[in-house]
């Protein structure tokens, strides 16, 4: 899957350079749409793999590379259109693709067994054959939360930095802002995977979303661009202990022949408040406010956590579940 991902992106986003109007770009992108899917794949290869006891750690290695690479790609992007042109951009992608995909061939090797249609097990066995199953919708709303929450403030950023006295180079400082959130990330994700696995990753996944909570309702407080930046720098720090910490909390839980499916229904959620969240920050804050989206946006988080505490209550005594 991930070797298709991997080919068919190379195609769609390199042929974006040579799109003649604005039809073939939507068909590109649509396409690219229907056959991206190298890093969820990516996650649920790893989680398959990799001993349950270093799942944490793994899967915060890769979303220490997936947060590089988010950091990075704008600014190289950029950069080349400004030398080259946006079409130089488009078969520089496809190249990368390209890369990732051969790399996947020579390098990557999977203890795969297929297995045959009969005996499949189907999708609602597989879901009580979880560990433990009252666990699985939760934290597929969980992941559903974590991107609402993060894509929520999105929309208003800009405007709530200019909001906070900021009138020069707003776009400048907005997006310095924002990648203060992706560095922080990305310095802290492999080690709070290792963490993780050391005190338990449904533990850690309850003390980071609290701590989301925290960091949110001082954002909706801040006073100037420079502590909003500090505020999102530190917001950063426990965010590599979230998705990290629901991906390798699924791959304890699920069977190994389930692994790929159950990891499909999480991109589900994971997407969906992706799409939601910035709909919904975008109306609180036309009704209410900048502010009110930080508020909002916390008092979700703070639903999801003493939820998980509920769900995990019985649970938080073990260090695995």
């Amino acid at each position: 899957m991930m070797i298709r991902a991997g080919m068919a992106m190379t195609i769609t986003m390199g042929g974006l350079a040579f799109v003649p109007n604005i039809y073939w770009l939507i068909f590109l992108r649509l396409l690219n749409g229907v056959f991206a899917g190298f890093v969820p794949n990516a996650t649920a290869l790893i989680a398959s793999q990799v001993p349950k006891e270093k799942s944490g750690s793994a899967l915060g290695t890769l979303s220490t590379g997936v947060v590089a690479g988010t950091l990075t790609g704008p600014f190289i992007g950029g950069f080349i259109a400004e030398l080259f042109g946006i079409r130089t951009v488009f078969l520089l992608v496809g190249s990368f693709l390209f890369l990732a995909a051969i790399l996947t061939i020579c390098f990557i090797k999977e203890d795969f067994q297929p297995v045959a249609k009969e005996k499949a097990i189907p999708t609602k066995e597989l879901f009580t054959s979880v560990k433990y199953p009252y666990l699985l919708l939760n934290l597929f709303l969980t992941s559903f939360v974590i991107q609402f929450s993060a894509q929520s403030i999105g929309p208003i950023l800009a405007l709530y930095v200019r909001d906070l006295g900021q009138t020069e180079n707003l776009l400048f400082v907005s997006g310095l802002i924002v990648s203060s959130m992706g560095f922080s990330s990305m310095m802290s994700a492999g080690v709070m995977g290792k963490l993780g696995d050391k005190v338990g990753n449904h533990r850690l996944l309850v003390v980071a979303q609290f701590y989301s909570v925290i960091i949110y309702l001082l954002c909706a407080n801040a006073s100037s661009p420079l502590q909003l930046g500090l505020y999102r720098f530190l917001f950063g720090l426990g965010t590599g202990a979230l998705i990290p910490g629901v991906n390798a909390l699924l791959s304890k839980m699920t069977p190994k022949s389930g692994i790929s499916r159950v990891f499909a229904f999480n991109q589900v959620f994971f997407y969906l408040g992706g799409v939601v969240g910035p709909m919904a920050g975008s109306a609180v804050a036309g009704q209410f406010g900048y502010h009110a989206v930080f508020y909002a946006t916390s008092l979700c988080v703070a639903f999801s956590c003493l939820f998980n505490l509920l769900q995990f209550r019985t649970l938080l005594k073990v260090k695995e579940i």
